[in-house]
């Protein structure tokens, strides 16, 4: 796919999804963080009904670290994977305190330092809660740039960079986002709706059908 084509996609998924923004709640970087973290392998709404609670006892890494890993997993429990996100959160939340006084580090390097955080948590809070141009890979977006043609690849490294190629960095942050949306409204993972797929004719899917 060139990349002309690429930008008009975009623009027509923008201007179907002109809202497209985080589902996830969070005050601020460190609350998006633990957010993000908390995520994997779970819906945004469950994510949002455990931190509604969660953060207003324990909203700063400090705060955070006075729960024992058991103690928290048990607040945390229903989001899945409790045990080794609480063990992740409080160990990103002792190196925050420690190496970055207290603030969630600015940098998509120094974020990835931090346990738990891989790739896709470290490039979302760089961009949603930075500004920062980043692109972040979740399975929506990589079904979709992948069955679209938009870019094409086996892991989601793979796909991030061949998006950073094909849109122009701009629109980096948002894309993610308007993929995203069409992933969950459209492009579904077992059964994509083509028949009411806005981009249908620039679609490279070779199975796509109305």
């Amino acid at each position: 796919m060139d990349k002309q084509k690429a930008a008009l996609i975009a623009q027509k998924l923008e201007k179907l999804y002109p809202d497209a923004k985080p589902a996830l709640k969070f005050r601020n970087n460190f609350e998006l963080l633990i957010a993000v973290m908390l995520s994997a392998q779970c819906t945004d709404k469950r994510v949002n009904e455990v931190t509604e609670k969660l953060f207003k006892e324990y909203g700063t890494p400090e705060a955070m670290l006075t729960l024992t890993e058991e103690e928290l997993g048990k607040k945390i429990f229903s989001c899945g994977l409790y045990r080794s996100k609480a063990e992740h959160i409080l160990s990103a939340c002792r190196d925050i305190v420690n190496k970055y006084d207290g603030k969630v580090p600015g940098t998509i390097e120094d974020l990835r330092t931090l346990a738990g955080v891989g790739r896709k948590t470290a490039n979302v809070v760089y961009s949603v809660g930075m500004g920062g141009d980043a692109i972040a890979v979740d399975t929506h977006v990589f079904r979709v740039s992948n069955r679209t043609g938009l870019a094409k690849g086996k892991t989601p490294e793979q796909v991030e960079k061949g998006l950073m190629k094909i849109l122009d960095k701009s629109i980096w942050s948002k894309a993610h986002h308007l993929l995203i949306y069409h992933g969950r409204n459209v492009c579904h993972s077992r059964k994509p709706d083509c028949a009411s797929c806005a981009i249908y004719s620039m679609c490279e899917y070779e199975d796509k059908k109305v």
